[in-house]
């Protein structure tokens, strides 16, 4: 089997049923990171870290309550490709809040290996709505904020994060720009 396909059943296996609409959120995110995914070397990674960024949500996953970390470290246990559990620990800016929950030395067991395919992956978490559909970066920022509400950890998070976000975002666009595969 390979990686794409093993990552569908794994993250569907925890996701459809438990939690349907991170599963619809995951699954647009896969969709969406198939675009920068084609022009990519490692572009089966890419997808497969879209459709698990958020398996650390599953009930029989979440242990720490911090889904990167939760998500990653039940990947290793599948013995999943270092690489994948990186991807997975780091996506979307992760060490910051990592940082504000007391667990960045945790995250540390999993390398930012800052490239195309991380950029990839953000770009698509960050312009996908929890539903599925596509949105634009400050679009899903104020979604994010408004559900988590202004004091909250995530929200902080996220507005701290978004400057690191913003240039991930933007050259994954501009990488799509260049390939003629638009935004």
């Amino acid at each position: 089997m390979d990686l794409k396909a093993w990552a569908f059943d794994v993250a569907k296996d925890v996701l459809a049923e438990a939690l349907p609409r991170r599963w619809a959120h995951v699954t647009g995110v896969a969709e969406r990171a198939a675009g920068p995914a084609s022009r990519l070397p490692a572009g089966d990674l890419l997808v497969a870290a879209a459709i698990l960024h958020d398996i650390g949500y599953a009930p029989k996953i979440a242990l720490t309550g911090f889904h990167p970390l939760d998500g990653a470290r039940y990947l290793c246990e599948l013995n999943a490709p270092k690489r994948l559990c990186a991807l997975v620990a780091r996506h979307s800016s992760a060490v910051v809040e990592a940082g504000f929950r007391g667990l960045e030395a945790e995250l540390e067991e999993f390398p930012d290996e800052e490239s195309a395919e991380r950029d990839g992956l953000w770009w698509a978490d960050m312009t996908t709505t929890p539903d599925g559909k596509h949105t634009d970066l400050n679009e899903r920022l104020r979604e994010i904020r408004t559900r988590y509400g202004p004091d909250h950890l995530v929200t902080r998070s996220i507005e701290r994060s978004t400057p690191e976000l913003t240039a991930a975002v933007e050259r994954t666009c501009r990488r799509l720009e260049r390939w003629n595969l638009g935004v």
